[in-house]
């Protein structure tokens, strides 16, 4: 029998972690799975000894608020299975919580995984030697992370990415606009962000966008995805302080609905990023941190890439405009997305390399890191 210690964080890492454990009860149906878990990794059979959304906290600043519980967690964690070890331990995602964690359990003789790759490449490289210290292994979802790790002599393999297995690839835009209830020749799907601290930055930058880009086009209509319906009161705030409220079709948090129903996307870099291209969508990307992540990042040079947006780390040449900080303004954004719905040839030329991006991603990552995961636990039985 295997035990398998988990610690997830974020609906993203819930979901990752559902899908390992659904692959590798598939080999091996006697596996225990337990440790910080979301629903959908209890519904596949992890017994939770706490709630995966206990993690999910971001930036540089608001982790400090909850560290003491975060820490009196970990212990928790490194007592119990330094008590009644398990064969391997795959911390998903939350690297911040779990390379310590990692680092604590495999002093201890557990082999351990983390299963996404912290951004060292980009943000913070010097955390490299940290990772070489916590994990047995690395699973990565992008290729140039492994290529990365190599180069640092840290065992890692390339599983390719969920998201490109799991993405329909037939999506009829025409059908989900339909059923949506979108009669429109052009429509964009605008994703401010999934956090209150997104939306009340972008929020007001991409509601003025779209008032701009009515002006040139008075066709449009505008999609827009909402997690919670807080965010939704916040962004229809925006909207109606520029009048264009009646433009809008605010969902309930289907991001994926969304930007299929879409000809461009106009969004937030971040995950929805990477959805945009596995959906084969022209995207205009834009991101503003808080003045004091951004004035720590750049005093310190902590961010380590020429591109913010996934897409353009992971093709030759760059697809997709993107817009920094003060960069992001309402007149820069309106005239990318301007440019680019003028332009079906670009357009169409963009969406072929989404399509061969997909491809390349698309690898089957629950089973590849479920076989990496059993070979750990094979080499330590």
């Amino acid at each position: 029998m295997v035990r398998i210690g988990l610690v997830a964080g974020e609906t993203s890492g819930d979901l990752l972690g559902a899908g390992l454990i659904k692959a590798l009860k598939a080999r091996c149906p006697d596996t225990i799975f337990e440790g910080v878990a979301g629903p959908m990794m209890k519904a596949a059979g992890c017994e939770a000894w706490e709630n995966a959304e206990t993690l999910a906290v971001f930036g540089l600043i608001e982790p400090l608020k909850v560290l003491p519980k975060l820490l009196r967690l970990r212990r928790t964690l490194v007592q119990r299975w330094s008590e009644n070890p398990p064969d391997v331990f795959v911390g998903i995602d939350a690297p911040d919580f779990n390379l310590g964690l990692e680092i604590k359990l495999r002093e201890r003789g557990i082999r351990t995984v983390q299963y996404v790759s912290p951004s060292v490449w980009a943000w913070r490289q010097k955390r490299v030697h940290k990772v070489a210290r916590a994990v047995d292994k690395v699973l990565c979802l992008l290729p140039f992370e492994k290529t990365f790790y190599d180069e640092h002599d840290v065992a890692a393999d390339f599983v390719g990415h969920p998201m490109a297995d799991n993405m329909p690839v037939d999506l009829d835009t025409a059908t989900i606009r339909l059923a949506l209830g979108i009669d429109a020749p052009m429509v964009v799907a605008v994703l401010p962000g999934s956090r209150h601290s997104e939306v009340s930055r972008l929020g007001p930058i991409f509601a003025d966008t779209c008032a701009q880009l009515i002006r040139k086009h008075p066709e449009l209509r505008f999609i827009t995805p909402m997690v919670t319906d807080r965010l939704k009161q916040l962004f229809a705030k925006h909207l109606d302080a520029v009048g264009i409220s009646d433009r809008f079709l605010i969902t309930d948090g289907d991001a994926q609905s969304a930007i299929a129903a879409s000809d461009l996307v106009l969004l937030a870099s971040g995950t929805a990023s990477l959805q945009a291209a596995m959906l084969r969508k022209p995207m205009v990307g834009a991101y503003r941190f808080s003045v004091l992540t951004y004035a720590i990042a750049k005093t310190f040079k902590l961010v380590n890439v020429p591109f913010f947006t996934l897409p353009n780390l992971l093709t030759t040449e760059p697809l997709v405009p993107e817009f920094l900080q003060a960069e992001a303004t309402p007149t820069a954004l309106a005239t990318a997305v301007t440019d680019l719905l003028d332009d079906p040839e670009r357009r169409a030329m963009i969406s072929k390399r989404f399509t061969e991006l997909r491809s390349e991603l698309a690898l089957d990552a629950d089973n590849c890191a479920a076989n990496a995961v059993l070979e750990l636990a094979n080499r330590s039985g």
